[in-house]
């Protein structure tokens, strides 16, 4: 059996509580004007953005870590054209076949519908996958355990990041997504978690007029 390796906690830097404080409330101020964007220009993005607020994402804790994601960042527009082309699909039979009432009724005040064209305005498209194992150069099998919520906790960091840098983002989630395997030539061992749409808000951009819950009403102090 292998006996863990540890090491001093590298970089931990503690604050003054006034100045935690004040960090807290610096955060909080910045991450409330992030909003989801629909409205996109085809500004480009430079490369080296999208690879920092990726390598910030895998820094996310995770089962044994085990990092069990893999980023696919797609900026040719050939493949976003495709992938627009199959979410629309998808999308098309939600909306007009599978959708019960009760979540189209939830989802109107939103003004969403099966058109997505910001997959191909948009510079950047990231597909993020859940893999389910890993695969050994031997060919064995690793079993990943809390695969789906190590990267539901990479995704968030992502968008964080993202805002972060300056830019806007939309998380899409056509559903199935198999589609994007396909496309992208990931193997079936790897699930399509979320698409993250990344760029710069269009000038003439819009979002809906919503309010987020109060502190009150998603906390509990003991």
């Amino acid at each position: 059996m292998t006996h863990p390796k540890f090491i001093p906690l590298p970089a931990y830097r503690e604050y003054p509580v006034e100045e935690m404080k004040t960090r807290a409330a610096a955060f909080y101020a910045d991450i409330k004007r992030r909003r989801t964007v629909r409205d996109f220009s085809n500004r480009p993005v430079p490369r080296e953005i999208i690879e920092d607020c990726l390598r910030a994402a895998g820094t996310a804790p995770n089962g044994a870590n085990m990092q069990p994601w893999h980023f696919v960042v797609v900026s040719n527009p050939a493949i976003k054209r495709q992938i627009r082309l199959a979410a629309e699909e998808e999308e098309r039979d939600f909306y007009h076949h599978r959708a019960p009432q009760e979540w189209l009724d939830v989802l109107a005040p939103l003004g969403t519908d099966a058109h997505k064209p910001f997959l191909e305005t948009a510079p950047t498209l990231i597909a993020i996958f859940v893999q389910s194992y890993a695969l050994l150069p031997d060919g064995r099998k690793v079993k990943h355990y809390y695969a789906t919520e190590s990267v539901g906790i990479a995704t968030g960091i992502l968008i964080t990041a993202v805002h972060h840098a300056g830019l806007v983002s939309l998380t899409h989630t056509p559903s199935p997504m198999g589609f994007l395997n396909h496309i992208l030539g990931r193997p079936s061992h790897e699930r399509p978690f979320l698409l993250l749409v990344v760029g710069y808000p269009a000038e003439n951009a819009t979002v809906p007029d919503i309010i987020k819950k109060p502190l009150t009403e998603i906390a509990t102090f003991l």
